[in-house]
């Protein structure tokens, strides 16, 4: 899962007070970290009035006031056509966002529910998931009005693919940051090895640099197991909307099926991908061909994305390095069994 450079977190207390005087939620009682997701704070917030799951928007990418109050729209009217959504909540004034010291924050209702992974799904609930994220796209194109768009639904999105020249640039680099790292550890050795492979591969497969991405349209931007919450068998919520955006839909269902079945050593569950792809398509409207456009897509972008180690190394973020030795071997695996994992998909 591609994910820009940010400095790590550092600790910072909400301002309760304030901002519980903007809402109709009563007094806070306790008020707890939530501590998963990587960009941004949410904290379990318990008040005279009830539960809620408050938000603060540090990500400086995403923390538009304005930005962040179109995503709420948004959610607000995915909720209103049956998508499982905890649409934000206004405060006295009727916005959705508070701002308070220069900082941003929202407040939801607490969705009573936990996170799963793919190796936790049965086939129909796999096939469950592929037919919600269907769903939210297209709910996504009815609501959102035509003049958001960036770019017609049918023209190719503009961003070009990794350069393997720019690539191969930045592995010597980070191996450079592997031998100057003191005391070496096994995460080095980790580090050292894969990037050794993936320059291999790199300059074998040069050749096969994909075009501008497929057809694009209105996405979640972000769909993966931590921003999914499951109550019982069935999905209660999507939640963390901040990269909600318009993107090729199709590389968004690769996406989210690469976390979702990721197997710990670094291969895919391609018998749940394939119920959980047909899903996708019946729901969406996308075709097999764009679905294996978007597959090599994606197996280009991992190919050439060194996320994980940029954060360890050029940030001295470890947050992420438990990702690492999964996300670092499918990229190896999928190359090698690119066929079967097109087939998954597009079959």
């Amino acid at each position: 899962m591609p994910r820009p450079c940010v400095p790590p977190p550092v600790p910072h207390a909400p301002p309760l007070s304030a901002l519980l005087r903007q809402y109709a939620a009563g007094s806070a009682l306790t008020c707890e970290p939530v501590d998963q997701g990587l960009l941004n704070r949410g904290y379990r917030l318990c008040t005279t009035r009830g539960r809620y799951f408050l938000k603060h928007h540090f990500d400086p990418d995403t923390a538009d006031p304005a930005a962040i109050a179109r995503q709420h729209r948004a959610t607000q009217r995915l909720a209103d056509l049956g998508v499982p959504v905890a649409p934000a909540l206004a405060g006295r004034d009727g916005r959705t966002v508070a701002v308070i010291g220069g900082h941003a924050y929202a407040l939801h209702p607490w969705i009573d529910g936990r996170h799963r992974h793919g190796g936790q799904l049965t086939t129909g609930q796999c096939t469950r998931l592929g037919a919600l994220l269907g769903a939210v796209h297209a709910c996504l194109e009815r609501v959102m009005p035509p003049k958001g768009r960036t770019r017609p639904a049918t023209h190719p999105h503009p961003v070009e693919s990794a350069d393997p020249d720019d690539t191969l640039a930045l592995i010597d680099d980070l191996l450079a940051h592997v031998r100057r790292h003191r005391p070496a550890d096994a995460f080095d050795e980790l580090a050292r090895h894969r990037l050794l492979e993936r320059r291999a591969l790199l300059e074998r497969h040069a050749d096969r640099r994909p075009p501008p991405g497929g057809p694009v349209g209105w996405v979640h931007g972000d769909f993966h197991p931590f921003n999914v919450l499951y109550k019982g068998h069935a999905p209660a919520a999507i939640v963390d909307w901040d990269r909600l955006g318009v993107q090729p839909r199709a590389e968004e269902a690769v996406r989210a099926a690469a976390i979702f079945f990721v197997r710990p050593a670094g291969t895919l569950d391609l018998p749940k991908i394939r119920a959980y792809a047909r899903a996708y398509r019946r729901t969406a409207g996308a075709t097999p061909s764009e679905l294996a456009a978007a597959v090599h897509r994606v197996w280009w972008e991992r190919l050439n994305d060194f996320w994980m180690l940029r954060w360890h190394y050029e940030r001295g973020d470890t947050r992420a390095d438990p990702q690492f030795p999964a996300a670092s071997a499918l990229a190896v695996w999928w190359t090698e069994e690119y066929d079967a994992v097109c087939g998954a998909f597009a079959e």
